[in-house]
């Protein structure tokens, strides 16, 4: 059906879009070493990930709310063209401060291609329908965080590491193509109170705070003492901003929640422990055991297979048993457990043996990242589902960016150490740069083989280090997670829970309403078939009527008076077949023919309206501690579901 299609060319373009900006958060990492050899600045390495990061996280919930005011098709195209147009410039970049600023830009885009590809498919896809697209969306994140490192790999070794981000353009003309031609414009808008002010001071005062642990400069230095300052003074305002403001980006009065605080500071140091390992592992593969940068993103692919995996295998655990508080212990002591023992690598150790320890890492934290949304998501009311939602993985991403300076800024003050210690003694080539290793490590044959070996050695020391002092941040999580309290799970959070993007740390900028249609949508794909669920409707609003008869009723209901032949074949019948099923609506009064048409009747309308009622209480014992009568909007949604899906076409029951 064209219909279908144009749906399907919509997703397509969505899923295309979406997955260059999830790439871009870690496809960089196998070619930072390469980065570094042409453009030098080790110190200051650690912000081609991190300016991406932050800005993608910080401006995610801007593109949501611009997109509910001013239509998601138009801020879309935004986006993509911002986004592609900021990958051509960091592929021109000529030195380290311009891909810096070029990444920002490319953050600042990705950042609306990521929050506004989900609220898109509410758009264009019935709700019953919308599930199957949003699990798809969580795998192209997951799909993208797993491949990344191997792609970028691929373009280092065969092209440049300039093609990171050259490949995104034509991919993405060909979404914005799709996008411009299908996408219908949304009619209805909703008005916001954009907190533009606690925005850029929240970037502020990260930024600030970033700045201080990416250097590499002693407490003691004015520069580090400004920024303390600066920092503190901000987040303060940043407090004071968010009192004051409708619509908050992070409110404030969520860290009276405990289950909300604590989970956001895990949240923060699962995303430290991902993306700071994921920055500086390839710099471990590349150097200290020479192998490739294609190479090196597939003896990733472990990390991210242990992450993957026990991300799937919690969310299923907690949807069988609704018990969520213990994943998030074990996961932050088995990320531990991993961090000591990437501490013990080196440049003797194997790499099957490397690759095994880094599966021990990805499935520490694949136990605790599809914890925390779940968690927060059951704890918090209506109001602040939405907002609770994105804070919480806002923190992770954050945490992703402090992992990254942190960790850069760790492994630039041991190798410094490290190398000195190495070269006392050694006669060297005159000139030599021992920095030129990051981005080829052949240069280490061009000296006496025991210089070689004690670089070789000072580069393993510098990098493992960094893994040494994260083990106690993976403590602290441990600790942490003791305080985590056990809800009894809503049946809406515990039946639907979080999508794989989610435990990436996907930015989501979605509204209250938005987050429980997500749930209420997956919950309705996990409905019975639609045989037993006409059955059963009919039953409990008092008629004896078989599936396809109740089917009928409704589809006449919805249409006021429809073609027979037509409702025929939406229900995939014959209009011969379809005989039965309507002859008891024709004999009790509830539509008329007037062949060709079929017309619903008042009694008819009233019948279908009864029958929806009853669709609409099965929906709203889903939201067990959420009152639709206290909150308007539930009880729109509720409504707007119910009629939506009874009757409609993808549940004519055609068996």
């Amino acid at each position: 059906m064209g219909g279908n299609r144009g749906i399907w060319v919509i997703i397509g373009a969505l899923m295309l879009a979406l997955l260059l900006a999830a790439l871009d958060q870690t496809i960089v990492s196998t070619a930072l070493p390469t980065i570094v050899s042409e453009f030098g600045g080790l110190n200051h390495l650690s912000w081609v990930v991190t300016a991406y990061l932050l800005a993608a996280t910080v401006s995610a919930p801007l593109w949501g709310k611009l997109g509910d005011q001013y239509g998601r098709k138009r801020l879309f195209q935004i986006a993509i063209m911002t986004f592609l147009a900021a990958s051509a410039l960091c592929g021109l970049a000529q030195d380290l401060a311009q891909l810096i600023f070029f990444r920002a830009l490319q953050g600042l885009g990705g950042g609306g291609l990521m929050a506004l590809a989900m609220a898109i498919i509410g758009d264009v896809v019935a709700p019953r329908d919308r599930g199957r697209y949003q699990g798809l969306f969580g795998g192209v994140f997951a799909f993208a965080s797993v491949v990344g490192p191997l792609i970028g790999g691929l373009f280092v070794d065969h092209l440049s590491w300039r093609w990171v981000f050259y490949v995104n353009l034509p991919i993405g003309l060909v979404a914005l193509a799709a996008i411009t031609a299908t996408l219908p414009g949304r009619p209805d808008r909703t008005a916001h109170r954009i907190d533009f002010r606690g925005a850029a001071v929240l970037t502020a005062a990260v930024t600030c705070l970033v700045m201080i642990t990416a250097s590499g400069d002693g407490w003691n230095s004015p520069v580090i003492l400004v920024l303390a300052v600066a920092a503190a003074a901000l987040l303060a305002l940043f407090v004071r901003v968010e009192r004051q403001a409708a619509e908050p980006v992070l409110p404030p009065h969520l860290f009276r929640i405990g289950v909300f605080t604590v989970c956001s500071a895990l949240g923060f140091i699962a995303g430290f422990a991902m993306m700071g390992s994921l920055a500086y592992l390839p710099l471990f593969l590349q150097v200290v055991h020479g192998v490739s940068a294609t190479t090196s993103g597939l003896y990733l692919l472990p990390l991210m297979v242990g992450m993957l995996g026990m991300s799937i295998t919690t969310g299923q655990l907690i949807s069988r048993t609704g018990h969520y508080r213990s994943f998030p212990i074990l996961g932050m002591a088995v990320a531990t457990a991993g961090m000591l023992l990437l501490h013990t690598v080196d440049e003797r150790t194997s790499l099957v043996l490397c690759g095994l320890y880094f599966f021990v890492l990805g499935a520490g934290l694949g136990l605790v990242m599809q914890v925390l949304v779940i968690a927060v998501q059951n704890i918090v009311d209506y109001r602040n589902l939405g907002v609770a939602t994105s804070s919480v993985i806002f923190f992770r991403s954050i945490g992703g960016a402090f992992g990254v300076s942190v960790f850069g800024a760790i492994f630039a003050g041991q190798l410094a150490g490290h190398i000195t210690t190495a070269l006392r003694g050694q006669r060297l080539p005159l000139g030599f740069d021992p920095t030129l290793i990051q981005g080829d490590p052949q240069v280490l044959d061009r000296l006496p083989p025991e210089a070689a070996a004690r670089i070789l050695h000072a580069f393993s020391e510098s990098i493992t280090a960094i893994f040494l002092y994260a083990a106690p941040i993976a403590l602290l999580g441990f600790a942490l997670a003791w305080f985590l309290r056990q809800v009894p799970l809503r049946t809406t959070i515990g039946t639907a829970c979080s999508d794989l993007g989610d435990g990436y740390g996907r930015p989501r900028a979605d509204s209250s309403q938005a987050e429980i249609e997500r749930a209420l949508s997956r919950l309705m794909r996990h409905d019975p078939a639609a045989v037993s669920l006409y059955t059963d409707l009919a039953r409990r609003a008092g008629y004896n009527f078989s599936a396809g008869t109740t089917w009928a009723l409704c589809r006449v209901a919805r249409e006021g008076r429809i073609n027979r032949a037509v409702l025929a074949e939406r229900a995939g019948y014959t209009a011969e077949q379809g005989i039965p099923y309507l002859q008891p609506l024709v004999d009790r009064g509830l539509i008329e023919r007037a062949e060709p048409q079929l017309v619903i009747t008042g009694p008819g309308l009233k019948a279908a309206q009864r029958i929806i009622g009853v669709r609409r209480a099965a929906l709203a014992r889903h939201l067990d501690g959420w009152d639709p009568d206290a909150n308007p909007q539930l009880t729109d949604l509720l409504t707007r579901l119910a009629t939506e899906t009874v009757g409609c076409d993808s549940e004519a029951p055609n068996s």
